[in-house]
């Protein structure tokens, strides 16, 4: 089997422990707030960030280019004389999937004897993330990139990614619901349920009244749609948007109504919480369909 190493993005929103004791290479999307600009290597603290935009700044990111993406690779590359699996950030939200694709297609041709793969995942965050340690196990369990590369084309459609909002507003400069929906839905406490699709798009699903009842929706959901895959989520993963109560209430259920023990919880990374906003809640887990 050739040696190989995972590489992902830092939209996997993996803690800095993880990606560190994974040895994970990582591609660095970044984001602008109060007109500075912060990336993996110059990062603002998670709850600093949340506090601004609480307090009203208004953040702006911008995805990895083939130059950067391309940078990563070779010197992963070089560093460990080994292939790359590149496990990328959904298509459907970030021509980061792309760059990176591109990248991988120009080190094929200058690098006749390495490999590069590039996996759309078509999921996000911890969606992304719990991709990544899927495949990671695999790695340990021997199979090859190749291997490997086929379990997660296999598989992705199966990574659920049920979360809610707190606040409407962030999804209306999105582009996800109109001003007015936004404005009514505020008035009536209404929390949307959103998932992202098998195109790797955001898309509501539901609607309920009331951030507790959202948070139980979530759960819910997860009773649904497991089904024959109950017996593979031996951990979930669950993000946030800087509440990391409720987080814990959400995994409670969880433990509670399924009896699953492990749990991989972070924020909600600034890339993606740029457009979520505070109080976002994620649920990841293996499911019949997303």
């Amino acid at each position: 089997m050739g040696k190989y190493i995972i590489t992902t993005d830092t939209t996997a929103d993996l803690p800095e422990s993880y990606i560190q004791e994974a040895g994970l290479g990582i591609l660095s999307l970044s984001y602008t707030i109060d007109g500075e600009t912060y990336d993996h290597s110059h990062e603002l603290p998670v709850a600093e960030f949340y506090a601004k935009m609480r307090a009203g700044s208004m953040p702006t990111t911008s995805q990895v280019n083939p130059e950067a993406a391309k940078e990563v690779f070779l010197e992963m590359m070089k560093e460990h004389d080994a292939d790359l699996l590149h496990i990328a950030f959904s298509s459907g939200l970030s021509g980061s999937c792309n760059s990176a694709m591109v990248a991988a297609a120009e080190l094929k041709e200058e690098y006749k004897d390495h490999q590069v793969v590039v996996i759309d995942t078509l999921a996000a965050s911890l969606g992304e993330g719990l991709l990544v340690h899927k495949a990671l196990e695999n790695q340990k369990k021997g199979m090859s990139l190749e291997e490997n590369a086929r379990w997660l084309e296999e598989n992705k459609l199966h990574l659920v990614h049920n979360f809610t909002v707190d606040d409407l507003f962030h999804l209306h400069r999105g582009g996800r619901v109109s001003k007015t929906a936004a404005v009514i839905g505020t008035m009536i406490n209404l929390k949307p349920v959103l998932h992202v699709d098998n195109e790797g798009h955001l898309i509501p699903v539901s609607k309920v009244r009331g951030r507790k009842k959202s948070l139980i929706a979530l759960v819910d959901a997860m009773e649904k749609q497991m089904g024959s895959y109950r017996d593979q989520n031996d951990i979930v993963f669950i993000s946030h948007g800087d509440c990391e109560e409720e987080a814990r209430f959400v995994a409670d259920l969880v433990k509670q109504r399924f009896g699953i023990e492990k749990f991989l919880i972070n924020h909600v990374g600034p890339t993606i919480g740029a457009h979520s906003g505070p109080g976002t809640m994620a649920l990841f887990y293996l499911g019949e369909y997303r």
